[in-house]
């Protein structure tokens, strides 16, 4: 079993930023993958970036260039920094650790952008 528990979420005003922080706990040494996700009002599930152990990322196209992901591998933390943020970005961001054989989720944390 893997916990997730995310932090710094919150309110920001339209242009600011965000560091978002994930750490996990449990029975996995080396998680394969770690990524996060959003879902906004009435709106899909979506995912922002991911980031391997081996240190390969991917983003979704629409957050690439603002958006940042890294990892503190043996401590099995991910962090998304969030930068020229908008209404549009308003969303519960959650966090996954996830391989061939297990697939967490964290409980989400809320991201509100103010204009």
């Amino acid at each position: 079993q893997v916990q997730l528990v995310e932090s710094g979420g919150g309110l920001v005003q339209t242009g600011g930023s965000l560091t978002l922080s994930c750490a996990a706990s449990g029975s996995r040494s080396s998680i394969g993958t770690m990524a996060w996700y959003r879902q906004a009002p009435g709106k899909e599930r979506e995912l922002v970036a991911g980031i391997h152990r081996d240190g390969d990322t991917n983003y979704a196209p629409s957050m690439k260039g603002r958006f940042t992901i890294s990892r503190d591998g043996p401590k099995n933390q991910v962090y998304l920094r969030m930068n020229s943020l908008t209404a549009a970005d308003t969303a519960v961001y959650y966090c996954r650790a996830y391989s061939w054989d297990y697939d967490y989720w964290g409980q989400g944390i809320q991201v509100t952008v103010s204009s």
